[in-house]
């Protein structure tokens, strides 16, 4: 018998029980669309439940052999992502019932691993800023964060174990930190992009949601592959280096203490710790990222601009109009500022092996109609940097904190591995 609901398990462990039979695919199913029935209305984290064919699917894993890594495992499918059988709506009014006529390639390859796709989960619009209909599941009036709003607030409540997102500013990190799992953008590019709605082709990224390092390590390794990423434990005594970042002034009171208490914690834990001053361009970068994602944001989405504008939010038609103001010669002098970042950056490796940064200003906003400030994710973003939010502590008003950790380009068994060690120490390190 296990001690806690099939619903609560970790992807990790639920995997680990699916694989050896000791569950099946349609009792964790089921766990999961009863917590759905139950917390739905309050948290509205879902755009789409598919219940019969999840439990259809569930049903026919149990009948046959092992399929792969996801085996009987329930996802979440940010509405970002094309998917055969339920419609896709990416946020906006102008996609109500569209229906794809096949999956976005990441939702194909985890149904060949052996997912079950439970649904889809609330975007914003367009992956933008305007707010979509969830509420964050710790406080209903708070923010979950955007723009991966549903899949961070569905995997927080207990309704699903992973979930997908996209990352083109903070969209992962961000909603991690405000419903309290973990986030994972990986490396620009690691995981296929096809069938997505883009927004920013120099920026967007494909992310999970877990609510541990390793869930998440396990959803992209079915993605990718790299079987590495199945072997995240050993790491120890980690270089890190302490990056407050330019944005430093903008953190609250919360944020910055939880910094010094995770500098504690990971001291006591062997870490090795070191200040990291970024180099002045990266003082930049947030404005050269802004930049870009407004400019290709404007063309990407050219035809809803164009031909349905009455539809758009002012958020997003706001964003849209700053994008077709910013010439192509400037739109050139960011993509170069951006490399010469990347260049840059690399060298800040040499003497640590995961930066530590802050993932959001504080807690999760009171109110529904924003989903938070992007700021301490936009330069990561333009980097293509893999980041990893981990979650350990709690605010004044009593709602979820952490910090992120970020690596190399392409080191992301690395930091993968690194997270597995830190979040550990940082979850049962000393109070400080």
């Amino acid at each position: 018998m296990n001690p806690i609901p099939l619903n609560e398990l970790d992807a990790s462990a639920a995997a680990r029980l699916l694989q050896r039979r000791e569950i099946s695919a349609e009792q964790l199913v089921r766990a999961c669309l009863d917590r759905i029935d139950a917390r739905e209305a309050a948290v509205l984290a879902w755009t789409f439940v598919a219940a019969d064919s999840a439990l259809a699917h569930a049903r026919e894993l149990d009948r046959g052999p092992i399929r792969g890594l996801l085996h009987g495992l329930p996802i979440g499918v940010k509405d970002l992502f094309d998917s055969a059988d339920m419609p896709t709506e990416y946020g906006s009014p102008i996609y109500a019932q569209h229906q794809p006529a096949t999956d976005a390639a990441a939702v194909a390859l985890c149904r060949e691993a052996g997912a079950v796709i439970l649904g889809k989960t609330v975007t914003t619009e367009f992956a933008t800023f305007h707010a979509g209909k969830t509420h964050n599941p710790h406080r209903l009036d708070c923010t979950p964060g955007g723009s991966s709003s549903g899949s961070a607030a569905a995997v927080a409540d207990y309704m699903v174990p992973l979930a997908f997102g996209t990352q083109t500013a903070a969209s992962v990190i961000r909603p991690a930190a405000f419903c309290g799992v973990v986030g994972y953008k990986p490396s620009y590019g690691w995981i296929v992009r096809a069938g997505i709605k883009s927004l920013s082709k120099s920026l967007d990224t494909v992310g999970a949601f877990g609510r541990s390092v390793a869930d998440v390590a396990l959803f992209v390794a079915a993605l990718t592959g790299d079987k590495r990423l199945l072997d995240i434990e050993g790491a120890s005594g980690a270089r890190i280096g302490i990056c407050r970042t330019h944005e430093w002034p903008r953190a609250d009171a919360d944020t910055q203490a939880i910094m010094l208490q995770a500098r504690d914690k990971l001291a006591h834990a062997g870490a090795l710790l070191t200040d990291v001053t970024l180099p002045d361009l990266m003082a930049s970068m947030v404005q050269v990222q802004t930049d870009i994602m407004a400019y290709e944001a404007a063309r990407s989405l050219a035809a809803e601009r164009i031909s349905h504008s009455k539809a758009l939010s002012r958020e997003l038609s706001t964003l849209l109009a700053a994008g077709m103001a910013i010439s192509c010669q400037r739109h050139q002098e960011n993509l170069a500022a951006a490399m010469r970042g990347r260049q840059l950056i690399d060298a800040c490796f040499d003497a640590c092996d995961v930066l530590l940064a802050p993932s959001a200003i504080g807690e999760a906003p009171t109110g529904l109609n924003a989903t938070g400030d992007p700021v301490f994710s936009r330069m990561w973003t333009l980097l293509g940097l893999p980041c990893i939010h981990l979650p350990f502590a709690s605010g004044q008003q009593g709602l979820p904190l952490g910090l992120q950790l970020i690596g190399r380009f392409g080191s992301d068994h690395k930091v993968l591995q690194l997270a597995n060690w830190a979040h550990k120490a940082l979850l049962t390190g000393p109070s400080v």
